[in-house]
């Protein structure tokens, strides 16, 4: 079996919430998603259930053509990894997705983060907590830190991670389908 790749989005969306979180990390991109496709059409992560209201979160599919993502800089990374490492991260996924009225957003998780206090909450995760855990739980990467302490500037320094973009969210989007409507026409 071929190995495949999954891709990490770290996106900032300037968004109040983001720009607080920055003034704390003090870096450039504070929120990340998950992806199992180059396209990025389907983009997981714990975020904003609704786009103009960010304190009501959990599991979202998120859409990089709508809502603050749309006009977001961004950073792609690729990993690749092996069948039996893809199996396992989809099946994580799809376990929250069927599940997701369980799923809520760390909003705890993320001021023990801000106080340095571990904290593991049931159900309940940050964005870079549910990457960090999806990337350890299907074997992909071994972790220094406990997920609860993994901010989304930390997916930037693990080697097996490769650049595939960075500039702005839309641009990739552009460039995307101006190459898939290349190799349609050949």
């Amino acid at each position: 079996m071929k190995d495949r790749k999954i891709y990490i989005l770290l996106t900032d969306t300037g968004t109040v919430l983001t720009r607080v979180i920055r003034l704390y990390t003090k870096k450039t991109y504070n929120h990340a998603s998950l992806s199992l496709d180059p396209n990025l059409t389907e983009v997981y992560s714990f975020g904003r259930k609704r786009p103009k209201n960010p304190f009501i979160g959990g599991f979202v599919k998120e859409n990089i053509n709508i809502g603050p993502l749309r006009d977001a800089d961004c950073v792609i990374y690729s990993c690749t990894v092996s069948e039996r490492q893809y199996q396992q991260i989809q099946t994580f996924l799809k376990e929250i997705e069927v599940h997701e009225h369980l799923y809520r957003y760390n909003f705890i998780g993320l001021f023990a983060f801000m106080l340095k206090k571990e904290l593991h909450r049931k159900n309940a995760y940050f964005c870079s907590e549910f990457v960090a855990t999806a990337l350890s739980n299907s074997g992909i990467v071994q972790l220094r830190k406990p997920p609860s302490f993994v901010a989304p500037h930390d997916f930037e320094d693990i080697k097996d991670f490769q650049l595939e973009f960075q500039g702005k969210l839309a641009s990739f989007y552009r460039k995307k389908k101006y190459y898939d409507h290349l190799s349609l026409s050949s």
